[in-house]
């Protein structure tokens, strides 16, 4: 006989630690749409990684480390590059974040804040409904940021620093 109704402990674990939602918001400022994207630091790297795939083949890129200040940019790289390059970002971006890295068109960005923020500016609303299609739901309003940290405050992680000097070789991105 059972008495009680057990979850799963995946189920139970992921409820427990994601928010309940990813969510978005997206407004026109001007000519430009801005969506602001809020998830967990994990999903917001993933997602990045992902959305980037939807980038025209040639990119530009702009890489921002707050913990040494240097700051790398390319242009007309080829997509496959840049996205082979986010991906291996992905996991000491998302294990430390203070690294601002955007891969940009004349048409559009898609942006990685320091604090794992995901920013969207396009003249189109394109990127609506490749959010949508990604599972995210649309907000007027999105929750408040649970935590925050200033720009001096990151700290160590050579990991990362370390994996941003080898993507900026990699990629012969200049030094500005």
């Amino acid at each position: 006989m059972k008495f009680f109704k057990t979850r799963s402990v995946r189920e139970a674990f992921g409820a427990r630690f994601r928010a309940t939602a990813d969510v978005f918001a997206m407004r026109k400022e001007g000519d430009v749409f801005v969506a602001e994207v809020r998830v967990d630091p994990e999903r917001a790297a993933e997602l990045f990684h992902d959305l980037t795939e939807a980038m025209p083949d040639v990119v530009d890129l702009a890489l921002d480390c707050l913990r040494t200040g240097r700051k790398y940019v390319g242009e007309g790289l080829n997509l496959s590059e840049v996205t082979d390059t986010v991906a291996r970002l992905k996991v000491p971006l998302a294990a430390s974040g203070g690294v601002e890295l955007s891969v940009y068109t004349a048409e559009e960005q898609l942006c990685l804040s320091p604090m794992l923020d995901l920013w969207i500016y396009a003249k189109s609303d394109r990127w609506l409904y490749l959010l949508i299609g990604r599972g995210l739901e649309e907000r007027a309003d999105l929750p408040p940021r649970e935590w925050s940290v200033g720009p001096t405050e990151f700290t160590g992680a050579p990991e990362l620093v370390d994996a941003v000097s080898s993507t900026a070789e990699r990629l012969t991105l200049k030094l500005v």
